[in-house]
């Protein structure tokens, strides 16, 4: 297997702020358990930047892409990111519209943008139209992504898909069979990436969604992996590989 996790709502409950997430105790621990069992093939998909998931996840660094594909870091820790900036106007649109609404937050990424409403949830349509209109003249280069009370811009040939797609004709990764998780929107790429190679999105929360499998919440990852990935006896070196699959590919739907 080759497993590919989200890091906000899936790793990590939602917070009123980016920067006050809160990364729960069993987090790092699964993680290096999951890349031991898993011969390295495990990654985080986000739409943080590389920065900001290495400091949640430290000492912890794994293989990763950052802001929806923009950052991509190898398994041997290269790391690629897709060079350019959002247009003034885009950029613009979304400062105007926070200047004069309290609660909304510009947050500038590496070759990206997002708007950030989750301290005013009522102001979500606002914000998807304002930069959904904003967007319409550069349609061709940049992508609006509505998230969970976010939205965000990003280049058209950076995803979260195509990350995946990538890490799945490298090592560790090449050859296995891709399982994605993850909770919003933004993921759906990837559900449908691993998917297509043979493998499985499993959504966290509700919603509607193209993966096969579901869990509940974060807590429900945490017990999921921990069933999956529990210590066995040494003849039976392959079955924490099985016991993963098994999970995403039947047990789970």
């Amino acid at each position: 297997m080759a497993l590919f996790i989200d890091f906000d709502g899936t790793l990590a409950a939602i917070a009123p702020r980016p920067d006050a997430v809160v990364v729960d105790d069993w987090v790092r621990p699964l993680l290096t358990l999951a890349r031991q069992r898993l011969g390295g093939a495990v990654a985080v998909i986000s739409g943080r930047p590389l920065a900001e998931l290495d400091a949640f996840l430290a000492p912890l660094v794994l293989p990763a892409a950052g802001v929806h594909g923009v950052e991509r870091r190898d398994a041997e820790g290269r790391v690629r990111v897709l060079a350019g900036a959002p247009p003034d106007d885009l950029a613009q649109a979304a400062e105007w519209l926070a200047a004069r609404h309290d609660g909304l937050l510009v947050e500038r990424k590496p070759s990206a943008l997002a708007l950030h409403y989750r301290a005013r949830p009522e102001l979500e349509e606002l914000c998807a139209q304002t930069l959904l209109a904003a967007a319409r003249p550069h349609r061709d280069a940049w992508t609006v992504l509505l998230g969970k009370c976010v939205v965000e811009l990003k280049p058209q040939r950076a995803s979260k898909g195509e990350a995946v797609r990538d890490f799945l004709a490298l090592p560790p990764f090449a050859g296995r069979v891709p399982v994605f998780v993850g909770d919003d929107a933004t993921d759906e790429e990837g559900f449908a990436a691993v998917q297509a190679a043979g493998g499985c999105g499993v959504k966290v929360g509700p919603g509607p969604s193209g993966a096969r499998c579901r869990l509940d919440d974060p807590a429900a990852v945490r017990d999921w992996l921990r069933a999956a990935l529990q210590p066995l006896g040494p003849d039976e070196v392959e079955a924490p590989v099985r016991a993963l699959a098994a999970a995403a590919l039947g047990g789970l739907a």
